[in-house]
Order: C-alpha cells, then sequence, then structure tokens
C-alpha cells in the first residue's frame, strides 16, 4: 500500500517546514510548496535524508508558486505526477502579517498581501485539491488560523480580519464537504516564533524579538506534532477547531510576560 500524501503551502520557514519536517520522519509523501524555490529544494535534500530513501519512488515533490496567483496554483497541482496526484491531506499554512498599525495609518500593500495570501490564497489551493479529494471520496483541509481570528487585538484589524475569514471559511467548508466525507480542522495557534514578526515588521529583527521576550512562545515543531495528531486520528474522528497558545497567554489580549 502506497504510502499517504500530504501537500503544505508555505513550506519554506515556520509552521509549514516543521510540518514537512514531521510527516517526512513518519514515512510519508510530503508535496512542498513555497515562494522561496532556493530553500524548497534545501529542505527538498532535508526530507529525503529523513526518510533514509536511497533507491525507490521520490518521496518529496517540489512545487514552486506563489498562493496569490490563481492560475499558476492551478498549473502546478495540475503538473503533480499521476502517482502524487492523490492528496489525503492539505495543510493551508501559507499566510503572513504585515505591519502593525492602526487602521488610519495602515499601508494599502501591506493590506492587499495580507488578504491576498491569507484569505484568497487559501480558497485558491483549496479550489485546486478538492475536486480530487471529491472523486476519492474522502481526505483531509487543515487550514492553519490564528488566535487573532477568535479575538481582535489593537492595531491587528486587517490581519485579525484575514484570520477571522479563515475561521469562517473552515466552518463553510467542514459544512460544504461533509457529504463527501472530507474532513476540515482549523488549528488557531497564539504566540509563536518564527518568521512571522519579523516579516510584520518589514525585516526588523531586533523589532521582532519583542513579542517573545518574557515568555516561551510555541514553536513551529508544537504546531506540527498538533497536525500529526489530527490527520492521523481514526477515519470517524475529526477535530474541526483546535486553539492552542502558549501556557503565559490566554488569548489574543491577555499575555503575562515575567
Amino acid at each position: 500500500m502506497p504510502a499517504s500524501t500530504i501537500l503544505i503551502t508555505g513550506a519554506t520557514s515556520g509552521f509549514g517546514e516543521a510540518t514537512a519536517r514531521r510527516f517526512a520522519a513518519e514515512g510519508w509523501r510530503v508535496i512542498i510548496t513555497g515562494r522561496r524555490k532556493e530553500r524548497l529544494e534545501v529542505l527538498r535534500k532535508e526530507l529525503e535524508g529523513l526518510h533514509g530513501t536511497v533507491e525507490g519512488p521520490p518521496v518529496v515533490h517540489v512545487l514552486h508558486f506563489d498562493v496569490r496567483e490563481y492560475d499558476a496554483v492551478v498549473h502546478a497541482i495540475a503538473s503533480l505526477p499521476q502517482e502524487w496526484q492523490a492528496i489525503d491531506v492539505l495543510v493551508n499554512n501559507a499566510g503572513l502579517a504585515a505591519g502593525l498599525d492602526p487602521i488610519q495609518d495602515g499601508r494599502l500593500d501591506d493590506w492587499e498581501r495580507m488578504l491576498d495570501t491569507n484569505v484568497k490564497g487559501l480558497l485558491h489551493v483549496s479550489r485546486a485539491v478538492i475536486p480530487g479529494m471529491i472523486a476519492r471520496a474522502g481526505g483531509h483541509i487543515i487550514n492553519i488560523g490564528s488566535t487573532a481570528g477568535k479575538e481582535v487585538y489593537p492595531k491587528g484589524n486587517v490581519y485579525c480580519a484575514s484570520k477571522h475569514a479563515v475561521d469562517a471559511l473552515t466552518k463553510g467548508m467542514r459544512q460544504d464537504l461533509l457529504p463527501h466525507g472530507i474532513k476540515v480542522t482549523q488549528i488557531a495557534p497564539g504566540l509563536a516564533e518564527t518568521e512571522f514578526s519579523v516579516v510584520r515588521f518589514h525585516g526588523d529583527t531586533e523589532k521582532a524579538k519583542t513579542p517573545y521576550q518574557g515568555l516561551t512562545p510555541l514553536r513551529g515543531e508544537d504546531i506540527a506534532n498538533l497536525v500529526w495528531f489530527a490527520a492521523t486520528l481514526p477515519p470517524h474522528v475529526c477535530i474541526n477547531d483546535l486553539v492552542v497558545t502558549p501556557t503565559a497567554q490566554a488569548n489574543s489580549n491577555f499575555i503575562v510576560k515575567q
């Protein structure tokens, strides 16, 4: 019986990269996607080493595209070799925050980048993958949301709106795909130290450290473990929504720092 296949968007860093490592180490066939081609190739070589496969069919497949570009998404997924087309699990991980400004000072390009990636990108990839899952009468979509999709926090405005959209889309997908035997899960992390803040603060690495000072944040591996847990439950069990925070954080607005 062939190994199960997972497709992970935004696999070049953070949650996506950690999830790719976890599933590769467990013997799954892993499709990694992202915008940064060089990083994808480095990760591909690493994951092949985790499999310990010297001979035999490939265990990692790279798709290079930007989730914001629908035609590129469709072309990339349609280009998958026949043996890679049966995607068992889709992890919609690609997402970002850009800027931390009050709404009156927000940058239009930041807003468009967040909405195009976090909302439209998720829709683009899902739309390309779901028909195959329906044809096979099964599959699992795991959307990476955020506690920002549960409560709004000051200066989070558009990012929070995008993650509230992910929350709503996950619920809508769950209902629409229920007759087809497809599981839909949202994992909504709180403070997690990845490249998230570096992107939010437009490359200012020193400023990016401040949200995590005085507490132990989540790591990419923590979320990868939850994706693994959700994806490997028995067929009759589906986690609809999983909110996870550091112990020092209750929600988007309540955090204790030492």
